[in-house]
Formats: C-alpha cells, sequence, structure tokens
C-alpha cells in the first residue's frame, strides 16, 4: 500500500485512513516510529501492555546504570 500525506510546516501531518486501518490505530493510540540507516521509516502500533512492561523492567535493569557501564557501552 501507498499512502501520500503533506507535513505541515510544525511537522505534524494527517495519517491516511488507509494506513489507520491496516495499524488498527484510533485517537489516543500511541505509534512508534524506527527510523533505519538507509533512510526508510517503519512505523507500529504501540500497545499500552508494552509501556506497562517497559515500565516495569526498568525497575529491574539498574545493576545495569553505572558510570562503568556507560563508558562501556557508549560506543555500541
Amino acid at each position: 500500500m501507498l499512502a501520500v500525506a503533506r507535513i505541515t510546516a510544525k511537522g505534524q501531518t494527517t495519517i491516511p485512513q488507509d494506513v489507520r486501518a491496516a495499524l488498527h490505530v484510533a485517537p489516543g493510540d500511541l505509534i512508534a516510529w524506527e527510523v533505519s540507516a538507509d533512510g526508510t521509516a517503519t512505523v507500529r502500533r504501540v500497545l499500552p501492555l508494552d509501556l506497562e512492561y517497559l515500565r516495569a523492567m526498568e525497575g529491574t535493569l539498574s545493576e545495569w546504570s553505572s558510570s562503568a557501564d556507560e563508558d562501556a557501552y557508549r560506543d555500541l
């Protein structure tokens, strides 16, 4: 499917109806954009469960948030 939309001066756009239907998104839903090195972008619907899970996981990962870890993994 190809859909074209114009970007406003404020960087906003309307997601065409066919795309909204394909992504199963509605007003208030969240979407995530992933931009590849070759300049292509992928957009997907983010489920609320995804955010709840990530917030829960965030608290369990504190063992890897030291300054030594930041130094070791900075260039990845």
